[in-house]
């Protein structure tokens, strides 16, 4: 079952994030677009290419008004070791959400029968509804651009009714119209 257009799971947990541990809490992301990186692992090969392109290309989901969580089911105390400890995961200023529990996992229906979460994006709107996913197989990285550009694209999509994001779309292209008129004529 996909859980796309669905409302997410009430969950609460623990995070590293700023040199602190906090608790994160889905009631709190209401209201802003969120982003759920889950990874396998701390101290693994593809996660910290991944988290850090996040990291270094942070300040522009910020500039649209999204959060990026990184999830695994690591702990909190295994995220702020592995932040002290890498250079790529030191640049990190968004939450790591430790999910020993896999509460979270389980929520976003990425959790492995080895107890460990798959490599999987989502995309949450204002309401907590998951507006895109994205899963890929452990050894395939993921691009923070293009999930920037797909963040763009749910953004438009939700700001104008009506209208549809073509593939390849960038922010300020032409958009679609779906409607009687365009039927065989794309």
């Amino acid at each position: 079952m996909s859980v796309i257009n669905t409302e997410i799971k009430p969950f609460k947990a623990t995070a590293y994030h700023n040199g602190e541990f906090v608790e994160v809490d889905s009631a709190n992301l209401k209201g802003k677009w969120s982003v759920f990186v889950f990874y396998p692992a701390d101290f693994t090969f593809v996660c910290p290419t991944e988290l850090e392109d996040l990291a270094i290309n942070h300040d522009e989901f910020k500039k649209l008004g999204v959060e990026i969580y990184s999830v695994s089911t690591d702990t909190h105390f295994s995220h702020k070791a592995w932040h002290d400890t890498s250079d790529a995961i030191g640049k990190i200023q968004y939450p790591m959400i430790g999910d020993p529990t896999h509460e979270i996992s389980k929520g976003f229906e990425i959790l492995r029968p080895s107890g460990l979460a798959d490599r999987g994006t989502f995309i949450v709107d204002p309401e907590g509804v998951i507006q895109s996913i994205e899963i890929t197989a452990e050894g395939i990285g993921r691009d923070a651009l293009e999930l920037l550009r797909k963040v763009k694209a749910a953004q438009y999509v939700a700001a104008h009714p009506g209208e549809v994001c073509p593939a390849k779309w960038k922010e300020g292209e032409k958009t679609l119209k779906p409607s009687l008129d365009l039927v065989g004529k794309i």
